[in-house]
């Protein structure tokens, strides 16, 4: 009996005593601090951000993603505690607020509730504060979205400052309000608190820059990024994909490809560890060590194995011909480059292995380095598994991706550890995913959208990734996806469009969604699937030194015609050209950016951005939503008789026309007008006059009209799905006798 008693008040000191270091070193009142001291050291809470929500002087609303059932409770240890906290009724009922009703106030909220709103906001113009509970969801229903308004409206009328609150990890807990299927749930993870500088509602809307004025999405943008906030960019990607290993479990199936099958987040690692040491042995330290494989579990095992081993992986474009590959090796002082013998010998890249050779560069066979592989090595990767070879460095390149090219030469463009992985979770911050997905990726590893997309996001997020080997065999991926069952598929409107022509109507009804970017997504492909295959396609918009996602639409926030809206933690300013009177010029910047090109002339170099800020080369308009609108690439309009006009519109004139057929509209020399437009076309019937009048029909100037039309069997497409419009415009030139060197 007494060594219970001498227990239990040597409990109670402790508790006492670690009170009181909470309180002092949180600024909270003890009461506050000896309810929150289970909490603290049950989920081991990362705390630092709350002190900029408590030091926000009145009025203030403190939006809180409501997570878990132990969100409210904790806030109520953490906040003011003359903070009066807005929950819906179910919440407001839970038994967890039970200690802590006699230290704070709670009432239930009903959005629609006027006299509510009009409460609340004589509560904030008496420099009162309000935590408001938000839903978790990434995609807000219509029904939850009037919260949003509601508290936008009532932060506007009241002058407050929103501060937005996320705690990281609550989603495991087997109390998560939402169960988020495939994630494992724990007594204890850790947790942290993630929490964003105040800011007003009007500067809010200031903060992009980008003319948007909508003052919700501008309330709805900020607390996505607070999800970005709460992700820990410094880990890098091998971590992260470690991370994810423990929140679904090691024995998830997490990337499969059609050779040789399944791996789960242990054999993965196990796998990458023992190839790691080899590019250990035969690479240096911070290396460039190119990367020429297929979609495919080698691919991923290669990728991991040389972040594990602290190496930089350059991807090669094994489709842009023997030249840009001898450039490529150059350009990025690649000295070694892992490939299999059995993909190079049945893709026939033979001219491709000669070009990687005569940049100087030596192959690492994967043949080969499995070949040699020791009991002993494969128990030590067993074992140590979850540790990567090399101390991570987040702030280091992690990847080398050269630009499609579509345009003119490509450049060498270097991707950081923390960059890939920050684009990574802006796109989970803005599309609902799970690990109950499938995710099936047939874009190239070289490509960004198929790298990032299509890669790393599944292994960060614990989706399951369905690897296929080439975009192009049209009448097969059909068939991979009635037998994959995948929820989730990336692509390019050239590919989406073929597969839809041969595919039979059940093979992809597992899809909730398709996303889809490198070019525009035409209508008659948006409705062919979701008409046959129930499917939507969700448009956005991406380059690859903003690795690659910059906006996107999603089921809930989307609009046709236009890119989406641009994902959290970017910021964009728009810059006047001359000759276009809606839009302008986009500038970014963002967690996402590249660090820098390199160039031929300075191979090897990383060239940073100046200030931060990269030049996109686009001319976009921005809507009072945020939803962004591509008028086209500044190389893609033509100058014509003083005028400025869209080649991207051009084309768009001509699909209208002809549905069903390929068109590339490029631009030639002409002594008169400086320049004329010229319309590649697969439409064999395609008649200038015909063209004409439908132009004038739709209201099209008659500049914009190509007297020229150039008839083509197959429009060039690059291994990316981009249109080649430099193979389109030789194509031109060699049929109009302008010749190449116009």
């Amino acid at each position: 009996m007494i060594l219970t008693a001498s227990l239990l008040a040597g409990l109670a000191f402790a508790w006492l005593l670690i009170g009181l270091v909470e309180k002092v070193r949180l600024g909270i009142a003890l009461p506050q601090a000896l309810l929150y001291v289970p909490f603290k050291l049950a989920w081991r809470i990362s705390d630092r951000r709350i002190a900029v929500a408590r030091n926000t002087a009145a009025p203030v609303i403190y939006a809180v993603v409501h997570r878990s059932r132990v969100d409210p409770a904790l806030m109520l240890s953490l906040l003011p505690n003359d903070t009066l906290h807005i929950l819906d009724e179910r919440s407001a009922r839970s038994p967890w607020l039970e200690p802590w009703r006699e230290l704070a106030r709670t009432i239930a909220f009903n959005a629609k509730h006027v006299f509510v709103s009009r409460r609340l906001v004589r509560v904030l113009k008496g420099r009162g504060r309000l935590a408001v509970y938000f839903p978790e969801s990434v995609e807000p229903d219509v029904k939850s979205f009037r919260l949003y308004r509601a508290v936008t409206r009532i932060a506007m009328q009241a002058d407050a400052r929103v501060v937005p609150i996320f705690i990281g990890g609550a989603n495991a807990l087997p109390f998560a309000l939402a169960r988020t299927a495939g994630l494992r749930r724990r007594w204890f993870p850790r947790l942290s608190i993630s929490v964003l500088e105040p800011l007003t509602v009007q500067d809010l809307v200031a903060l992009n820059g980008s003319g948007s004025a909508s003052t919700t999405n501008a309330v709805f943008d900020r607390i996505a990024e607070t999800r970005l906030a709460a992700s820990d960019l410094d880990r890098g990607l091998f971590l992260a994909m470690r991370d994810a290993a423990d929140r679904v479990g090691p024995s998830h199936p997490i990337v499969e490809d059609v050779v040789s099958g399944a791996l789960s987040y242990r054999r993965l690692f196990t796998g990458a560890r023992v190839l790691g040491a080899r590019f250990e042995k035969a690479t240096a330290p911070g290396e460039a060590v190119g990367v020429l494989l297929p979609n495919a579990n080698g691919l991923v095992l290669s990728l991991l194995g040389l972040w594990s081993a602290g190496r930089v992986a350059a991807m090669v474009n094994y489709t842009a011909g023997s030249a840009s590959v001898t450039a490529a090796v150059h350009t990025a002082v690649i000295r070694k480059v892992v490939s299999s013998r059995a993909f190079v010998e049945k893709a026939g890249l033979g001219d491709i292995v000669k070009a990687v050779e005569a940049g100087g560069a030596q192959f690492l066979w994967l043949e080969d380095l499995r070949a040699g592989v020791t009991t002993l090595e494969k128990l030590s990767a067993t074992l140590l598994w979850r540790r990567p070879l090399q101390r991570q460095d987040a702030e280091k390149p992690a990847v080398i991706l050269f630009t499609s090219g579509s345009e003119g030469t490509p450049k060498a463009v270097v991707l950081s550890q923390r960059s890939l992985l920050a684009n990574a979770m802006q796109a989970e911050a803005r599309i609902s995913i799970s690990p109950a997905d499938i995710l099936l990726n047939v874009l190239p590893a070289f490509h960004s959208f198929g790298l990032t997309g299509g890669t790393i996001l599944p292994l960060v997020t614990g989706v399951k990734l369905f690897l296929y080997p080439s975009p192009l065999h049209y009448k097969l991926i059909p068939d991979v996806a009635r037998k994959a069952k995948p929820t989730i598929m990336f692509g390019t409107d050239t590919f989406l469009a073929n597969y839809a022509r041969t595919a039979k109507d059940g093979d992809f009804s597992s899809l909730r969604f398709v996303v889809a970017g490198a070019e525009a997504v035409k209508s008659e492909t948006r409705k062919i699937w979701r008409e046959r295959f129930g499917a939507e396609i969700v448009e956005g918009f991406g380059l690859t030194e903003a690795a690659p996602v910059v906006a996107v639409n999603t089921a809930i926030h989307g609009r046709d015609s236009t890119v989406g809206r641009l994902l959290p933690g970017m910021r964009m300013r728009l810059e006047p050209v001359e000759g276009i009177a809606e839009g302008g010029r986009l500038w970014l910047t963002g967690p996402n950016m590249m660090m820098g090109y390199m160039s031929s002339d300075r191979p090897g170099e990383i060239q940073p951005l100046a200030d931060g800020w990269h030049d996109t080369g686009d001319i976009v308009s921005v809507d009072r939503d945020g939803f962004v609108t591509i008028r086209g690439r500044a190389k893609r309009f033509a100058k014509i008789a003083g005028e400025m006009v869209s080649l991207g519109a051009v084309e768009m004139l001509a699909q209208a026309l002809w549905p069903e057929e390929r068109h590339a509209v490029v631009s030639v020399p002409d002594k008169k007008r400086g320049e004329r437009i010229v319309l590649v076309t697969t439409a064999g019937s395609a008649d200038p006059e015909q063209l004409r009048k439908y132009g004038k029909a739709h209201g099209a100037a008659e500049l914009m009209v190509p007297g020229d039309i150039v008839k083509v069997a197959e429009i060039p497409v690059l291994g990316s799905g981009k249109v080649d419009y430099v193979a389109a415009r030789g194509l031109a030139l060699d049929k109009l006798g302008l010749g190449k060197a116009a």
